[in-house]
């Protein structure tokens, strides 16, 4: 999250939960969330970390076709690698990407013939934004800011006989049915950029501004192919407080009205018929194939309120509760439909969602 967001999210005054049951106890330590055929059992600070290993500020999570845990980290101080990898069970296994220190962000994972890739955003890295690794971490492709006229350098205000280069810090990427993948440049010039499978770009839509077709901090993106005749980009407007859909050629359909569905969201994955989609406030939210609310994991106006409030808690694990998140930040299904949610707090958090409904 940008300075920008910090402040205006923190003055917003959340709206109220919708009720959708829950079964949690409070007191337990591994407390069940959820409501109906999506409870969970869940189990906080997954993962078993080496002993000369901290995390920093988590940030994405993917798993790869052995069920491995890929996880992503940022911050400053130390020099640590970007990428932590667990097996399913939570054995730390490898860690790669001391380069992209300070800049871990977005990760997918996806399989490209008989191989599989990872594709990294990483926001803060001064060049290279955009990465294609194997599993292992060596580098296959890398990009930086786009050649096209919507990133060309501008006249500087302040300046007229200089210019100001363009802000490109891509937030997460998502796959296109032909081979090729979205990125969302949630924390630069809030446009969204189609490449080919082979990297090159073909496409770019989108732009700041709260009309439809239009994004403020496009953060996560997914394609939703729950209706596999018409598929559609979903996209995390996050600043707006809505989610939008766009057709596979960047034509805007429609947007959820803000704070109505979502309230900050991070970013979205399908499985079967429902959209998973994290939401920096504090819930985990689950939407049937209509995009109606099936259960928001965690929801809780009063915590929300806390969490919210100059954004302390983040940065006081003491303060947190079983069964509630303070700012998940993105959220994978496994192979069994059990959730792994990471949160954007300043110690790192991974979050096991075993569904036991």
């Amino acid at each position: 999250m940008n300075r920008r967001e910090f402040l205006a999210t923190a003055a917003v005054a959340t709206s109220g939960p919708i009720l959708l049951g829950t079964t949690r106890k409070a007191d337990e330590p591994n407390p069940v969330i959820g409501t109906g055929d999506h409870k969970y059992q869940c189990v906080h600070n997954w993962g078993e970390l080496p002993k000369d290993y901290a995390w920093q500020t988590t940030h994405n999570v993917a798993l790869d076709s052995q069920g491995h845990v890929y996880i992503t980290h940022q911050g400053v101080g130390k020099q640590m690698d970007t990428v932590l990898v667990f097996d399913p069970a939570g054995k730390f296994v490898r860690s790669f990407g001391k380069e992209w220190h300070g800049g871990g962000h977005g990760i997918e994972i996806r399989k490209e013939g008989s191989d599989e890739f990872i594709y990294l955003s990483n926001t803060w890295t001064p060049k290279m934004k955009l990465v294609k690794t194997t599993l292992k971490g060596e580098v296959v492709w890398q990009a930086g800011v786009p050649e096209c006229k919507e990133y060309e350098p501008k006249p500087d205000p302040k300046d007229s006989t200089k210019t100001q280069p363009a802000k490109f810090n891509p937030t997460n990427i998502c796959w296109l049915p032909d081979g090729g993948f979205t990125v969302g440049d949630g924390y630069g010039s809030n446009y969204m950029l189609n490449y080919d499978k082979d990297g090159k770009l073909v496409k770019v839509f989108g732009g700041g501004g709260n009309a439809l077709g239009k994004l403020s901090t496009p953060h996560g993106q997914w394609l939703d192919a729950r209706d596999k005749d018409k598929p559609v980009l979903v996209v995390c407007d996050r600043a707006n407080a809505r989610l939008q859909w766009f057709d596979l050629d960047g034509k805007a359909l429609a947007a959820s009205t803000p704070k109505e569905l979502v309230l900050f969201p991070a970013h979205a994955k399908t499985r079967g018929d429902v959209l998973l989609v994290p939401d920096l406030h504090a819930r985990v939210s689950i939407l049937d194939r209509a995009n109606k609310p099936v259960v928001h994991l965690g929801d809780d106006e009063v915590w929300r309120k806390k969490v919210l409030d100059g954004f302390k808690v983040r940065g006081q694990p003491k303060e947190w509760v079983a069964g509630k998140f303070v700012h998940p930040h993105d959220a994978a299904f496994d192979k069994d439909g059990n959730i792994f949610v990471v949160e954007w707090v300043s110690t790192g958090r991974v979050t096991f969602l075993k569904k036991v409904a």
